[in-house]
């Protein structure tokens, strides 16, 4: 992806890593690799796969019962390479993550230690914030100075956005199970309170960090149901990409850096 500061070979190793697990690729995959396109799951594996060092200390906020639900030999990688690993969920889900070293089952605001984390964080978390000023605050005092913040989640103005925030959580739960095979538990309340670059870059300015990069990703899974609806969406999207337009459907990826005090 052109100005990404996490390589295109990180997203190749991310992909390798998962498809070599699976055995022979499947369609899905064989088209997105004949389009050029990763999709934004796999930019943010990339992001982490860089990011977490020997000796990193870090914190999956919202983790659920799964660090990547989409590629788990990483997940174990990246579990193995960290020197700690917690992973922060107030969900039952939680209690099923086999790749957290430590759990602690709490909200991130009522989560009290005396660690300070190199990394942390937020897999589709961002959308569900309700109050985001503590969250950040809370972030900051859990954050060493020139530690980072990985922040992942969805435009606030996507289609799928826009019809989330018009409609109940049980609708929610009946869409995401009809298309995506997303577990009704697994999908909780949004807010949309954090999902726009200006939102996000002011909030944590003012818990103390500045942006280190931000990426928006063109989400083409929407019609990923056959090899043809697959293909079409793909080919929307690169003719959008050739006239310089977004997909309409977008991700937001952002790193955030702690000023030093």
């Amino acid at each position: 992806m052109p100005g990404s500061p996490y390589p295109t070979e990180a997203a190749y190793e991310v992909c390798r890593l998962k498809f070599d697990a699976e055995g022979p690729l499947g369609w899905s995959p064989r088209i997105r690799r004949r389009f050029g396109y990763f999709t934004p799951d796999e930019w943010y594996e990339a992001t982490l796969f860089r990011l977490v060092e020997n000796g990193t200390d870090w914190l999956d906020v919202g983790c659920g019962r799964d660090l990547f639900p989409s590629n788990r030999p990483l997940a174990r990688l990246l579990s193995t390479r960290a020197h700690t690993l917690v992973g922060l969920d107030p969900s039952e889900n939680i209690e099923m993550n086999e790749f957290v070293h430590e759990r602690a089952k709490c909200p991130l605001e009522e989560y009290e230690t005396d660690r300070r984390f190199d990394l942390i964080s937020l897999r589709m978390v961002a959308e569900h914030i309700a109050d985001p000023s503590p969250a950040v605050a809370a972030l900051g005092r859990l954050t060493r100075n020139a530690g980072r913040i990985v922040v992942y989640t969805v435009s606030k103005w996507s289609p799928v956005s826009l019809l989330a925030a018009a409609t109940p959580v049980a609708v929610h739960r009946a869409l995401k199970r009809t298309l995506w095979k997303v577990l009704p538990e697994d999908t909780f309340p949004t807010a949309y309170r954090m999902n726009t670059r200006k939102e996000l870059r002011r909030l944590f300015a003012a818990g103390g960090f500045v942006e280190e990069s931000f990426l928006y990703l063109d989400d083409c899974r929407g019609l990923s149901w056959s090899p043809l609806t697959l293909m079409l969406e793909l080919s929307g999207w690169r003719a959008l990409r050739a006239v310089g337009l977004r997909y309409p459907e977008l991700c937001l990826l952002g790193v955030y850096r702690k000023r030093m005090n």
